[in-house]
């Protein structure tokens, strides 16, 4: 069954294209998410500011509603190419970063990169789920899920060989050609534009705000929608603790190198290759809730046991963090393409992957603090309880449901 799944999935034109853009500017930004942090810290000696250029990426997502609102009123095909195209150009002027006092402009690139990412994202919502059968929305998803995994395995250490020998100039210029590439690919995808349902898109006056909220009322409302992205929320909240607490884990627990950690790192990524080659499958076979809350459950025990400190547990956790953190996130994407109506998409897509990612860089912040002040193994114990308590709460909720069983005949293919 999974692979028949799969192959259907590959077999069509419009996803095995889409998935070939988005290994191509994955590659690309995967090598440019490690290497902006080297080029800052090479230039100005200072750790701050090359932590903040992750913040610089990700700040973006903090106003995802209202960039989602604005991919709502763009055809999204035509919108997927042009951020694409907007983002190779934006690129080649990193190529004047040439000294510490050019380094407001690594900044203002990487936030604008931001931007491009939350735009891509609702696009790729939008046309995903007119495009595809809804019943291998989760295939889609989880192979998607992989694709970026791989490139998170290979890229990083492409783009670290790339500045030592070359400087940064070039990691741009390759980050450019893959967008370049992408937005060829993403030219070719053989969707029709979909006709747009004009009321809501031109809002009177003072309703602005009601057009932006538009996303979040739709999570709230959807009985659905509403447990998978707040438990989404907490299950990221809890991967930014974890994540906060890798160094110290490594040192105090395991009494490892700073190094080991990249290690880890791998497993973890391999870990979620793998749960994204399974996802339809599970998720047809388990149900929305229990596929989310499985993971959710794993995820946390094995942050649980990494508070014991025998040396073998550390890669078999991060294996499990990969396999698991996953699920929550590929099956409350899955489940906001198939519920949401196509004129509220893009708003809704990139409100439930801002109420999802917020708290990831929220936590991160706060793991650092907490990593000063309690004992490394209790924070990864008291995480992994409250991750234990969050999946028991989401599948006791409701009964989860065979995915694919409602609406099963919605969306069916449109690009094939």
């Amino acid at each position: 069954m999974a692979g028949s799944a799969m192959g259907r999935v590959l077999r069509d034109r419009t996803a095995g294209r889409y998935l070939a853009g988005v290994v191509v500017s994955g590659f690309g930004t995967s090598a440019m998410w490690l290497t902006a942090g080297i080029w800052v810290k090479s230039l100005t000696g200072s750790d701050s500011l090359a932590a903040l250029t992750v913040f610089a990426m990700w700040a973006p997502v903090l106003v995802g509603p209202a960039l989602g609102a604005v991919a709502d009123r763009l055809p999204d095909k035509p919108l997927l190419v042009r951020v694409n195209v907007a983002m190779a150009g934006l690129l080649t002027t990193l190529l004047l970063v040439d000294s510490a006092g050019r380094i407001w402009l690594v900044f203002v690139v990487l936030v604008l990169y931001g931007v491009g990412g939350v735009l891509v994202d609702a696009a790729e919502a939008t046309l995903i789920a007119r495009s595809v059968d809804t019943r291998l929305l989760g295939d889609l998803n989880g192979l998607r899920m992989s694709a970026g995994e791989g490139m998170k395995l290979l890229a990083p250490l492409a783009g670290a060989g790339l500045y030592a020998r070359f400087g940064g100039g070039t990691v741009a210029v390759l980050d450019a050609a893959t967008f370049a590439l992408a937005a060829l690919v993403f030219a070719r995808l053989p969707v029709r534009e979909r006709v747009r349902e004009r009321a809501g898109f031109r809002p009177a006056k003072g309703a602005r705000w009601g057009e932006l909220a538009a996303g979040a009322r739709q999570v709230r409302e959807s009985p659905t929608l509403r447990p998978l992205v707040y438990a989404g929320s907490v299950t990221m909240l809890l991967a930014g603790l974890n994540g906060a607490a890798t160094y110290a884990y490594v040192d105090d627990v395991l009494g490892r190198s700073p190094a080991y950690a990249g290690l880890l790192y791998a497993v973890q990524g391999a870990g979620s290759v793998v749960v994204g080659l399974l996802a339809g499958t599970l998720l047809r076979r388990l149900g929305e809730r229990r596929f989310a809350a499985a993971g959710t459950a794993l995820f946390a025990a094995a942050v649980a046991a990494r508070a014991l400190p025998y040396e073998a547990v550390g890669p078999v956790t991060a294996a499990a963090i990969g396999f698991g953190l996953p699920c929550v996130l590929i099956t409350a994407m899955t489940a906001v393409q198939r519920e949401t109506p196509d004129a509220v998409l893009g708003r809704t897509a990139a409100t439930a992957n801002s109420l999802m990612m917020a708290p990831n860089a929220v936590a991160l912040a706060l793991g650092a603090g907490l990593v000063a002040v309690l004992d490394t193994r209790v924070l990864l114990s008291l995480t992994g309880a409250a991750g234990l308590f969050a999946a028991a709460v989401l599948v006791l909720g409701g009964r989860g449901r065979r995915y694919g069983d409602r609406h099963a005949g919605a969306r069916t293919g449109g690009g094939g």
